[in-house]
């Protein structure tokens, strides 16, 4: 990933305020650390932080039209860049960039030419034959974008808060699927696929058109002129990104730079479930396997770096993010700049366990198409800046345009675990079967029927009971009684929240940026609306898979709690609770 700032209709454009976009660029140099680039014309400002994928020789930004009028700053990879080009023959590119086409598509098609883009992407485009802008994001929303507005009326475009959040008098979220249009003035939607409205699809289940559509979305993903693996949890999703990746390698040209035999990568506290599962998966594959350890405290340690990267409160993703941002750290270390990941797979299929008690198929498809919607503030968001704050790009086969229109016009009903018990179906039941393949197994059958383990549950459970054991030191029941008044808004319920809160508010103090974060009761990962599905739910808010009580094999033990409610701590008898076990010396957790 790379990271993009521009400033755009600014009060002056003296030598101050150059130097002033290029300190505030360098903050995001951690996502693209090979090369940096500045244009100015007038009163904008267009800069890039690049981390070479891509033609890493000759794909420096921002880049050009022919003649130099039209200029781009892009993060994010064009995965049919060759196919436009054959549709441009009259346009002469400088470079073999992947993103080079977005100038001449722009010059050919005007604003409408977003959409032809399949890939993941944010950029900032300027013309300066009459200093209008467009800003846009891709679909889902896997690349970060942020937009402010500085008291001059310039307006700020950034890959990460970081960017623009001492410089702006208001900012927000850059919405997915969306482009900024000078001309317009404002945002508008330009990706608008028949799942977005919610109305139930009726098309009927074919495992094997699901299979090539997912084999396709892995195998346009494996273009790279940099070395390249895997992100392996041993669950189902990565474990198919995995086993589909190994079978389609030989003959691209990847495998041509790099060899065909694929390179893995699993990380985990000593003896948890993912690396065990993953290691099993590799050996399966023949994949060059890496294992990475690490123990709750140096996950701790590494807490206040997490926040200040993912740039986020919310408990779910830094819980999942910290693992992941030690990782990436490792994984960049041994030379690699590019990993496939499986971010996406549970919005689309209903994937997490508290899907079981979905009411029927019309609620299970609205849930799916709030998760898709929101995945750009969580899962992509983790995925996204976790790997970026090392210099590594993550890409999420599940979260291809085209796959996402196929999985998503598929009747609701097959997706249902609840449906025919009698069929003993599973979560993800439609894409396990699809890739249950009896001649050429995909993967062996207990790893492709293995239960949902969400990443910040399946790197070993004593990381979130040592989590919550940290906080409850560090916040007393005093802070809890006067939450609501230092944080009106989105107000911490746990200790463990109010622990988050207090590091990120130190970080980004602007008001503007706690609304960037979402909130809401849930449970198991759910969103607010789904917690109704179940009257016991609304007791038991944790965003662990183990929350989901009669569903997974490993779920909480009962124990008493201190909640906040109604404004006075309260001690109830809630299923959350993390059991008695030592991690790391010095660390002990009680139940």
């Amino acid at each position: 990933m790379c990271g993009i700032l521009a400033v755009l209709g600014c009060s002056d454009d003296c030598q101050a305020k150059r130097v002033r976009v290029l300190e505030l660029s360098r903050r995001l140099k951690h996502r693209g650390p090979d090369w940096s680039g500045l244009y100015q014309h007038g009163d904008c400002y267009l800069s890039h932080q690049r981390l070479a994928i891509v033609d890493p020789a000759s794909g420096d930004q921002p880049l050009f039209n022919e003649d130099g009028k039209i200029v781009v700053t892009v993060n994010g990879e064009i995965y049919n860049h060759e196919e436009l080009r054959k549709n441009l023959p009259n346009h002469k590119f400088r470079t073999g960039s992947d993103c080079d086409v977005i100038a001449h598509l722009y010059e050919e098609h005007g604003e409408n030419f977003v959409d032809m883009l399949d890939g993941m992407f944010s950029f900032v485009l300027l013309d300066t034959r009459d200093n209008s802008f467009l800003a846009a994001r891709d679909a889902i929303g896997i690349t970060s974008l942020y937009i402010g507005w500085g008291l001059d009326g310039s307006v700020w475009i950034s890959s990460e808060l970081k960017g623009l959040n001492d410089e702006c008098e208001h900012f927000e979220v850059f919405p997915p699927g969306h482009l900024y249009s000078s001309k317009m003035g404002g945002l508008r939607r330009w990706y608008n696929p028949p799942w977005f409205s919610e109305a139930i699809p009726s098309t009927a289940y074919e495992p094997f058109e699901l299979r090539r559509a997912f084999e396709k979305a892995v195998i346009k993903r494996l273009m790279t002129d940099v070395p390249f693996g895997v992100l392996l949890s041993g669950g189902l999703d990565s474990s198919l990104v995995a086993a589909v990746t190994a079978r389609h390698l030989e003959g691209t040209k990847a495998a041509k730079h790099w060899g065909v035999q694929l390179h893995s990568f699993c990380v985990g506290l000593e003896g948890s479930p993912d690396l065990k599962a993953a290691r099993e998966v590799a050996d399966y594959l023949g994949t060059v396997h890496h294992e990475f350890h690490f123990t709750v405290q140096d996950g701790i340690d590494a807490i206040e770096d997490v926040i200040y990267h993912i740039e986020t409160y919310d408990v779910t993703t830094i819980r999942a993010s910290t693992p992941m941002f030690l990782m990436s750290r490792k994984i960049k270390s041994l030379g690699v700049k590019m990993v496939l990941s499986g971010e996406g797979s549970d919005e689309i299929f209903g994937g997490y366990l508290y899907f079981h008690k979905a009411p029927n198929k019309d609620e299970f498809h609205r849930e799916t198409c709030r998760k898709i919607k929101a995945l750009h503030q969580y899962d992509c968001l983790r995925a996204n800046k976790a790997t970026s704050a090392w210099g590594l790009e993550a890409r999420v086969p599940f979260l291809d345009k085209e796959f996402v229109n196929v999985a998503m016009s598929i009747d609701p009903e097959w997706k249902m675990s609840q449906i025919k018990p009698e069929q003993k179906r599973i979560e993800k039941w439609i894409l396990r079967q699809a890739f249950d393949d009896e001649e050429r197994p995909y993967l062996p059958k207990h790893i492709l029927y293995r239960q949902k383990e969400q990443f910040s549950d399946g790197v070993g459970y004593s990381w979130i009971d040592g989590l919550k054991a940290h906080a409850e030191h560090h916040v007393n029941d005093k802070m809890m009684l006067n939450a609501a008044h230092i944080f009106p808004h989105n107000t911490p319920v746990t200790k463990e929240a109010y622990y988050y809160r207090m590091i990120f508010d130190r970080l980004f103090p602007q008001n503007s940026a706690s609304l960037t974060v979402p909130g809401g009761a849930s449970v198991a990962c759910s969103t607010a609306t789904a917690v109704a599905w179940d009257e016991s739910w609304s007791k038991n808010l944790d965003p662990s898979g183990r929350a989901a009580i009669g569903v997974h094999n490993s779920p909480y033990e009962k124990r008493a709690t201190t909640v906040v409610a109604n404004g006075k701590l309260t001690t109830k008898v809630t299923e959350p609770v993390a059991r008695v076990m030592e991690t790391t010396p010095g660390l002990t957790i009680r139940g």
